[in-house]
């Protein structure tokens, strides 16, 4: 259930459903309502009065499901209506079941041991929430009310995740068939609290008329691809990355990157060094090889002679004007050869000031692949229309920058966004502020050039490091530095190679 879909693409999922039976639209409402009843029931068992505020939509048809449903088994009920519905509606026809009267919301007053159920708006809303309803929301607010929101907390959208305006801040939510980009991209995420995927009857056939291109990240979008090594296996058929450092005072960031490549799997990893460096790095190194690289000639020599399937430019390599040169030098080098560059770091702050050149290498026909991981201050240097559009959810700003860039993205932050230039995006959900460390950027650049390295598609190879990093953080907890993650990664490799192997 890996798919996310846009309100519109929901939509469709429904009329297809209605269109193939056996349910009908308001089969389908009922099913809903009765879902989320049936989490009223087991979660709160014991709730003195269970508000329910109804909008005018299909979100309020669900509510007055579930109101004839929880008063039907016994609950005390309390029907709240911003509106009536449209006459011939489904939430009309849902409204007429229920045996209840709704009030007007403005009365609304959530008294000490009550819950609230939200199906004023949904995930369709496109403007603030105003009036009563925003009353409703400061009032549940304020007296602390659990609240159980039907599809999407109101006032939250469900393409962007943005607030428009006042926001429920929900403990539940239950949606249907699919999640939205709301649910996972921020503050969306932080007002969803628990989000549960309820099926009511949709079938998983009518994914394949919808063809979404955007999901959940995790493995089930990327596991048949995750690399195995084979019995005859040996270590360049795993895969070659190399990895650039800095001059001696900046080497630790590209050692990171080297050895969560190596841990990540990849045969070889060849650190590429400043002759000043060398004894620095030397000291710091057992498996990882080392070789001298004070600039493009040495680097292409490596290129030619070693034949590495990918690179990682950027952590610690500086940001002189000769950093810029030798970059857009090595990935006019690399074409045909080179499976994917990783650009990271100082990398992507050099290229903000080159962007026209950098475009141009990146689009050249024989370009090899490049997967770009901005942070949010880098992504808006090297993309500083795309970040300057308040009407851009990040979403959307992702995937415009890496058509522009013809680069896969990874958009860093709390709900990181992976984006293909094809139009697939990846939305992160299992990131955790453990992250938040020096160094933790470079590790991921590392995994990422190993799954590369190892035959990965590169969005494939983007979404897994990502996952990756974050559950290695979340299972090591407290305590976390950039220098744990490689071992960390271990146990959850080793999960992953267990599931594959099944």
């Amino acid at each position: 259930m890996h798919q996310l879909l846009t309100s519109t693409e929901m939509a469709k999922a429904d009329r297809l459903a209605i269109a193939s039976g056996p349910f009908d639209g308001i089969a389908l409402m009922r099913n809903a309502g009765a879902a989320v009843a049936a989490i009223v029931l087991e979660r709160y068992p014991h709730a003195a009065v269970v508000h329910i505020l109804c909008g005018p939509g299909n979100n309020g048809g669900d509510g007055y499901v579930v109101a004839k449903l929880l008063a039907a088994a016994g609950v005390a009920v309390s029907l709240w209506s911003s509106g009536a519905p449209r006459n011939g509606s489904d939430a009309a026809l849902a409204a007429a079941e229920c045996p209840l009267r709704p009030k007007p919301l403005g009365g609304f007053e959530p008294a000490p041991g009550s819950v609230a159920i939200d199906a004023l708006f949904g995930a369709g809303l496109s403007k603030a929430v105003e009036g009563d309803a925003a009353t409703a929301i400061a009032r549940c607010a304020e007296a602390k009310t659990p609240v159980i929101a039907i599809d999407l907390p109101s006032g939250i959208s469900g393409e962007s995740g943005k607030a428009l305006g006042p926001a429920v801040r929900a403990d539940i939510t239950v949606t249907f068939f699919r999640k939205k980009p709301g649910h996972l991209l921020y503050p969306g995420r932080s007002h969803c609290g628990e989000t549960i995927v309820a099926d009511i009857g949709i079938p998983e056939d009518v994914l394949a008329a919808i063809r979404p291109a955007c999901f959940e990240n995790g493995p089930a979008l990327w596991l048949e691809n995750f690399p195995q090594p084979e019995v005859d296996s040996h270590k360049y058929a795993r895969g070659h990355v190399g990895v650039f450092s800095g001059g001696q005072a900046s080497t630790g960031a590209a050692r990171l990157s080297a050895l969560a490549a190596a841990r990540a799997g990849a045969g070889a990893v060849t650190l590429l060094s400043p002759g000043n460096a060398l004894q620095v790095n030397a000291a710091h190194l057992t498996s990882i090889i080392l070789r001298k690289a004070d600039g493009f000639e040495e680097a292409a020599e490596f290129l030619a002679e070693r034949k590495p399937r990918a690179l990682v430019l950027g952590p610690g390599l500086g940001t002189g004007p000769q950093i810029g040169d030798f970059i857009l030098q090595v990935i006019g080098a690399a074409g045909g050869g080179v499976a994917g560059i990783v650009l990271d770091a100082d990398a992507i702050s050099v290229m903000a000031r080159r962007t026209e050149e950098f475009f141009a290498a990146t689009r050249a026909k024989d370009a090899p692949a490049v997967l770009l991981t901005p942070h949010e201050g880098e992504f808006g240097r090297l993309f500083p229309e795309i970040a300057a559009d308040p009407d851009l959810s990040k979403l959307a700003r992702a995937r415009a920058a890496a058509r522009l860039a013809n680069a896969v993205l990874i958009y860093k932050g709390p709900d990181t966004v992976i984006a293909s230039p094809d139009g697939r995006a990846a939305i992160n959900s299992n990131g955790t502020p453990l992250l938040a460390t020096a160094g933790s950027g470079d590790v991921l650049g590392g995994i990422a050039a190993a799954l590369i390295a190892q035959a990965m598609p590169v969005f494939e190879a983007a979404s897994a490091a990502v996952w990756l990093h974050a559950e290695a953080a979340r299972r090591f907890g407290p305590g976390l530095i950039a220098e744990d993650l490689p071992l960390a990664l271990r146990p959850v490799l080793a999960e992953l190679a267990q599931v594959k192997g099944r």
